[in-house]
């Protein structure tokens, strides 16, 4: 759920270190298993298919974020700054490094390869003003995991005016992302 969750949405999403690490030692588990197993057993390569499909599964989810990261870097830092005491992070401690050490190296290049060449009233960038933020308006489909009440559904143009929908448990629906943000984050949707 959280892959396809990070996967589908415009903007990262909040960090789940501890669904990695319980993968990651059951991956060690079912490994170590498989080298007790005898070779040419038939369950030992459905197995053997099984965590290779896991491996994708978790390598595809930690590349999705890794490309965000990269993407946004400058409002995925903003936003880790910003947020209150005791809201959850949306970057583990190593992807916070990972886009602190790339924002670091982005502006030593910016730096080094063109803003050196620039009128000295020109050598100031602002990365966040230049890096495109998360298109939270962009559509995208969802399936609903528990039934909601009343959802406010902006309009999309200024004839129409704003209304609200009851998500019922197990329809799907395309809608704008900011509408449900919050309930992705949640994990009704």
């Amino acid at each position: 759920q959280a892959w396809l969750n990070e996967k589908f949405a415009p903007e990262l999403l909040e960090s789940k270190p501890e669904i990695i690490e319980c993968v990651v030692e059951q991956l060690d588990h079912m490994e170590a298993n498989l080298k007790r197993a005898k070779r040419g057993d038939l369950k030992v390569s459905v197995h053997r298919m099984e965590i290779e499909r896991i491996r994708y599964v978790l390598s595809s989810y930690l590349r999705c974020r890794l490309v965000k990261i990269e993407k946004f870097f400058p409002h995925v830092l903003e936003k880790e700054k910003s947020r209150a005491e005791g809201e959850p992070s949306i970057l583990s401690p190593e992807e916070f490094a990972f886009a602190k050490e790339y924002m670091a190296n982005t502006e030593t290049y910016l730096k080094n390869v063109a803003l050196k060449h620039m009128p000295p009233n020109l050598q100031k960038v602002s990365l966040l003003k230049s890096v495109p933020k998360p298109n939270l308006d962009s559509f995208v489909f969802l399936r609903v995991l528990e039934r909601q009440e009343n959802i406010l559904v902006e309009p999309e143009t200024d004839e129409q005016r704003e209304y609200t929908i009851d998500l019922e448990k197990g329809s799907q629906h395309l809608i704008r992302y900011k509408t449900i943000a919050p309930l992705v984050a949640s994990g009704a949707v």
